[in-house]
């Protein structure tokens, strides 16, 4: 999944980033109101972690926004104020929760788990499966009969979308912006090199699919024949 980070706290910006990817999330971060409006019009986001504090435009003006052009995008404020009335206040405005600093990472990670389950209507497994493979979402297996994986980050997002679009062209373009983000200096001979490795992955597990390639178009999970 993808999530659009907006902290204008450096530090903190850096270490919720590091627990995202680590928990193999990819995380754009901007750092002011206008710059998360920009990057949501712009881009494709599974959730939005909204500090409520921010220069130029604040979180709650952000959400109001979003929710004022019809984008139910699940949104997690994120702000120092504890005050009741503050929460209530960005509840009310359709935000889907809210969390106050300092927090700790565990918290983080559930509500970010439960309100992007909840923003899918709850239908949400923690195993991918097409043919005889199967991507554990919780300890990031790649496993069929004959073995299992443990994929690294960016293999196991991009497996992760195969397997959420089976049969369907993924374009290189679009694992990147999905995967390495609009701000990322990625070539797109990387995204070549990561399919790469999940096919070797897939050949070494005895896969009854396969990662097709079909030329200027992109990539597909396809069933062998």
């Amino acid at each position: 999944m993808r999530i659009l980070l907006a902290e204008d706290e450096h530090s903190l910006s850096r270490a919720v980033c590091a627990l995202l990817e680590r928990n193999n999330y990819s995380v754009d971060a901007v750092y002011d109101g206008e710059a998360a409006l920009d990057f949501l019009d712009g881009g494709n986001y599974d959730g939005v972690i909204l500090d409520i504090m921010m220069p130029k435009l604040d979180g709650l003006e952000v959400l109001r926004r979003l929710r004022e052009k019809g984008n139910t995008i699940p949104v997690l404020l994120l702000t120092a104020k504890s005050e009741v009335e503050d929460k209530v206040t960005g509840l009310d405005m359709g935000a889907n929760d809210y969390l106050t600093k300092p927090f700790s990472t565990a918290e983080l990670m559930a509500r970010i788990r439960a309100m992007t389950r909840s923003a899918t209507g709850g239908h949400v497994t923690s195993r991918l499966s097409l043919g005889n493979v199967t991507l554990d979402q919780t300890t990031f297996e790649l496993s069929s009969p004959h073995g299992s994986f443990r994929l690294a980050n960016k293999e196991y997002q991009m497996m992760e979308l195969l397997l959420r679009n089976p049969r369907q062209l993924i374009s290189t373009e679009r694992f990147l912006e999905r995967i390495w983000g609009y701000n990322s200096e990625a070539e797109a001979n990387v995204v070549w090199v990561y399919i790469s490795y999940l096919r070797k992955k897939l050949t070494a597990l005895k896969a009854n699919i396969q990662i097709k390639a079909t030329r200027n178009a992109g990539y597909s999970l396809e069933e062998q024949p």
